[in-house]
Order: C-alpha cells, then sequence, then structure tokens
C-alpha cells in the first residue's frame, strides 16, 4: 500500500530538514512546494539496498537516490559496524572516479569516517576502482571504500565497499551493515572532522610496478613490445593514464587512444551506454583499430575494472578473453587455481584439467571468485564473463582492467613475435579442445513476478533434454553457498539460468561444444556452434515461458 499523501510530505519535510546538502535539500523543498507526490513517492519508496557491491542509484535527493544524505550515513553506518568488528581507529582508504559529485561523495565519507576516530586517506585525484582495491592491503587499511558506478548510466553513482583483505562484501557482512546504516540518525547530526590526509601519486606509481611486477614474464623481446600496436579507448572514464603508465612500465609502445573518449567525461558523449559490452559502445575503437592497423584493440570500462578486447575486426566475448588468458598464463607455468563464476564459460577449466592444474567454479561475482583456491594451491587467476579478469590477484583482489590489458598486449606481442595473432591462438585451442560457443537468452519484464514466476516453473518441469541431448537439472539454490539460479548439464551442452543481480532480467548463459573435425574444420563447426546457440535460445525460451 503507498503512503498516504499527508504522510509522505511529512516524511519528506523531516529528510529536508536534516539534509546537510544546500542543494539536495532545496530539490526536495521544490517537490513538496509544488505537490509533486509523484516524484516525492519515487524519492522515498525505500532506501537504496547496500549489497555486496555496495550502494548504487541515480543522482537525485531522498533516500531512494545516491546524494550527500545518504552517503553521509551509508559512511557512518560503515564507520560503526567497522568499531563493532574491532577496528575502531583502523585505516580507511577513500577512491573515487570522475563521475558526476564523485568527488564530493568521496570528500563526505573522509569527514564522517574521520569524524568517527578514524585514520583517513583519500586518493589524490580521480583514479581507477583498481587502485583502490590495491590501495587497502597496500597501505594496511581495514577497509576501502571506492566512489564508483562503474559502467551505469552518466546519471548514476555508487559506493564500493572493500574490506581489509582487499576484496568486496560477502554475506552476512552486506546486511550488516545496511543495518547499521539504517540504525544512523539524521545525516545533519552525524560528527565531522577534517582530519583526513590526501595521498600523494605514489599510491598510483605503487600499483604500476606491483603489476607489472606480477604480470610481465620478462620472456617477451622488446622488440616485439616496441613494435606492437594497440588501440585503446578509456570510454570517458580514468583509466587512460594509469594503463599508459602501465604500458610504458613494461616497455610496450603506447597504446593509440580514442581521442573523443580520452579524458574523463561524466556525460559519456560519445556512447549510448558506457559499457563495452553493450552494442556500438567500442565502434569508434574499432574505426581506430583499422585506420592504425592494431594488432589489437583494448577498450575499458569508465572505472577501468573491465576490459575487452577486439582482434581482426572482432570483439571477443568474455569467455574468449578468459580462456586465452588462462591459457597464457599456463604457458608460462603460473601454477595455483584457476577460477571461473558459474556463468562462465567451460573452455578454462578444460584447459587448467589439461594442464594438470586446479580450477573452481564460483557463484557470480568477484566477492567469490577472489575466496577461491587453497592454502596448498591459491588463486592465480579469475575471470567472470562479463569482461572481467584478475591477472593477478596478488596485486588487486578484484576484477581489474588495467592488468588485463598489459596481460593481452603482452600476449598479443609474444604471438606477434613467433609470427602468430590472438584469432590464430584461439583457433588452436579449438583445435585441441572442441569449438566452445557461449552466448546469452535475455528477458526483461516489468514485473517481477514474472521472474519468480518463470524460475519456479523450471525447477518444477526442467527440461529432459537440450539440443536433443538428455540433461540433468541442478538447483543451485540447494546448495552452499545458496544461489538462485539452475544448471543444466549434458554431453556438449550447458545451460545456467538465473535472474539479474542488477536489472530487472532473467537470463540464461548457454554453451555448447562442437568437436572440429579434420575434414570439414573451423568453419564448419563455427557454423554448427551457431545453429545449435540459437537452438538453445529457441528451447530455453520455450521452457521458461518466454
Amino acid at each position: 500500500m503507498s503512503e498516504p499523501a499527508g504522510d509522505l510530505l511529512s516524511t519528506a519535510r523531516a529528510w529536508a530538514d536534516a539534509d546537510p546538502h544546500e542543494g539536495d535539500r532545496t530539490e526536495i523543498e521544490a517537490l513538496i512546494e509544488s505537490g509533486n507526490t509523484t516524484e516525492l513517492a519515487r524519492r522515498f519508496a525505500g532506501p537504496l539496498t547496500f549489497g555486496t557491491a555496495g550502494l548504487r542509484g541515480p543522482l537525485r535527493a531522498g533516500p531512494a537516490g545516491m546524494n550527500a544524505a545518504v552517503v553521509t550515513r551509508a559512511a557512518a553506518g560503515l564507520a560503526g559496524w567497522l568499531s563493532a568488528g574491532g577496528h575502531a581507529g583502523a585505516g580507511v582508504v577513500i577512491g573515487f572516479d570522475a563521475r558526476r559529485r564523485s568527488d564530493e561523495f568521496a570528500r563526505v565519507s573522509a569527514e564522517v569516517l574521520a569524524g568517527a576516530g578514524f585514520a583517513v586517506q583519500v586518493m589524490p585525484r580521480p583514479l581507477p576502482t583498481p587502485v583502490l582495491a590495491f590501495a587497502v592491503r597496500h597501505l594496511g587499511c581495514a577497509a576501502g571504500i571506492m566512489v564508483t558506478a562503474s559502467h551505469n548510466p552518466p546519471d548514476d553513482n555508487g559506493y564500493k565497499v572493500y574490506l581489509g583483505d582487499g576484496a568486496q562484501l560477502v554475506p552476512p557482512a552486506d546486511r550488516e551493515i545496511e543495518a547499521a546504516i539504517a540504525a544512523v540518525g539524521p545525516a545533519s547530526e552525524v560528527l565531522r572532522s577534517d582530519d583526513w590526509l590526501t595521498l600523494g601519486d605514489d599510491i598510483e606509481s605503487d600499483y604500476v610496478d606491483a603489476v607489472v611486477a606480477a604480470v610481465d614474464p620478462g620472456r617477451v623481446p622488446a622488440s616485439a613490445r616496441s613494435a606492437l600496436t594497440v588501440a585503446y579507448t578509456a570510454m570517458h572514464g580514468v583509466g587512460a593514464g594509469t594503463t599508459r603508465a602501465v604500458f610504458a612500465a613494461a616497455g610496450l609502445a603506447e597504446p593509440v587512444s580514442v581521442p573523443e573518449q580520452d579524458a574523463p567525461d561524466p556525460a559519456f558523449p560519445t556512447v549510448a551506454f558506457p559499457n563495452p559490452e553493450e552494442p556500438g559502445a567500442v565502434d569508434l575503437l574499432l574505426a581506430l583499430a583499422e585506420r592504425v592497423g592494431a594488432d589489437v584493440a583494448i577498450a575499458e570500462d569508465p572505472d577501468a575494472d573491465r576490459c575487452s578486447v577486439v582482434c581482426g575486426g572482432r570483439q571477443l566475448t568474455g569467455d574468449e578473453v578468459g580462456a586465452l588468458l588462462a591459457d597464457w598464463l599456463l604457458r608460462r607455468g603460473v601454477r595455483g587455481t584457476y577460477a571461473s563464476s558459474l556463468v562462465s564459460g567451460s573452455l578454462m577449466h578444460v584447459i587448467a584439467e589439461a594442464h594438470g592444474a586446479p580450477s573452481e567454479e564460483t557463484p557470480t561475482g568477484f566477492k567469490w571468485i577472489m575466496r577461491a583456491g587453497s592454502d596448498s594451491a591459491p588463486l592465480v587467476y579469475g575471470y567472470e564473463e562479463a569482461l572481467g579478469y584478475s591477472v593477478a590477484p596478488s596485486v588487486v583482489r578484484d576484477k581489474d582492467g588495467i592488468s588485463a590489458a598489459l596481460a593481452v598486449a603482452l600476449m598479443a606481442a609474444e604471438l606477434e613475435a613467433a609470427g602468430r595473432t590472438v584469432l590464430d591462438r584461439l583457433d588452436e585451442l579449438a583445435d585441441e579442445h572442441g569449438l566452445f560457443v557461449t552466448g546469452q537468452l535475455s528477458a526483461r519484464v516489468e514485473d517481477l513476478s514474472l521472474i519468480a514466476d518463470a524460475m519456479a516453473r523450471l525447477r518444477a518441469q526442467p527440461p529432459a533434454a537440450l539440443l536433443g541431448r538428455p540433461v540433468e537439472s541442478t538447483d543451485l539454490a540447494l546448495e552452499d553457498p545458496p544461489v538462485d539460479a539452475v544448471r543444466l548439464l549434458g554431453e556438449g551442452v550447458r545451460v545456467i539460468v538465473r535472474p539479474s543481480g542488477t536489472e530487472p532480467k532473467l537470463k540464461a548463459y548457454l554453451e555448447t561444444v562442437v568437436p572440429v573435425h579434420e575434414d570439414a574444420g573451423l568453419i564448419a563447426a563455427r557454423g554448427r556452434g551457431a545453429d545449435e546457440l540459437d537452438q538453445l535460445r529457441a528451447e530455453m525460451s520455450a521452457a521458461l515461458g518466454l
């Protein structure tokens, strides 16, 4: 039941009276004055949910938006939670990107945490998320905060929290912090202090040195490094400077950047959606790569924790890049655990097994990937199909688009020195292990009950066969940790169905494995793979009632 208009106006007035930011306060007061209860209801529908990736939402006044009051209470709740956990007075490091109000939200967080007695250090300027994730452990902090909405639309911002181990939160910490935030009083009454420090540029330099030391095998000839042409885009984000510094430290030629997208711009004017996965997002990069004859092209998302790869005019899938990087590391002799999330493809696991290396499949999200491995076989590589890669988990315990970009460039240089390309190596992997073809079926809904109904229907009556092959169904909600997903697995066919964690979508992650016969070759295998993927989409659409 919606809140009565009188109660809604009273709630809005109380929020405005306690809002410490003049602009946000005026925004709510104007809505009250105009009697716009529809918009007020949207703003006061409830607080932003504090999930395992922190907060994320539209920039607007009120509890259902990202604004100074919400950030103030989030920082105060985090401070209370850390203190209750025995970390009172410990170090906290705060980073921010170049989105609207990111610097302001970082400053507000610093003031609140300093006011609560924490030793707060703030990044010197807008820097990539991986630099902040690195800084948490490098500086010995109890927590880190990154103000970013990553690849969300321009009008969003967010608040990502890392703990002292350098990784993102896992349950129940998110629920506990959310409860601590709810217990915070009015934002205007939260204590603040200016007793916090601004870090110098050496934090970025330390990150660059650590990444190059961890990723560079040292076996790529200097001539191959300098001869490699890499086209690059920061997608109007903050990755360009740090990426160039990493390339220079590794002796690679400076990447040729898309000029229109090189400098940070919170409006993201040249893309409809600042995510390399979205259609059209890498069009300018593709054109640049063709103009300069690039050996490989790389796109980072705006906070540079994701990386997309283009080669030969084709954008590779996250699964293809994930397998290539695992193969490159294994051929270098990097031993330990190789991990990917359950929605990612299977090829990486097959490659790891061929090298005698352990691999793990984790729940979705890097918060779980980074917790894979064991004392005897620690995590050395992890990836997720949504363009996230960790090639140096000893440096950054999260996905890192910059270290991944370096690894891709070094891999490409090594292959070019041998007269081969990244696409050649993909073909070789298909010849060795079969052609692994992955794709998605995604359905956006307005009524969330449709997603719940579809999942219930799938659990009650899973298909007995896909592509004419018997499949077994596993309800992953019954496993530990529980995941709201269903896996369908058969010989050469695999499907994972789950609700999206960030959008009103139901997603099915599809995979078919096609053998590559000597007489027919890869071209025939690709044709069959495309046909089978289309058939899988049709069969799963019917099974889900979409």
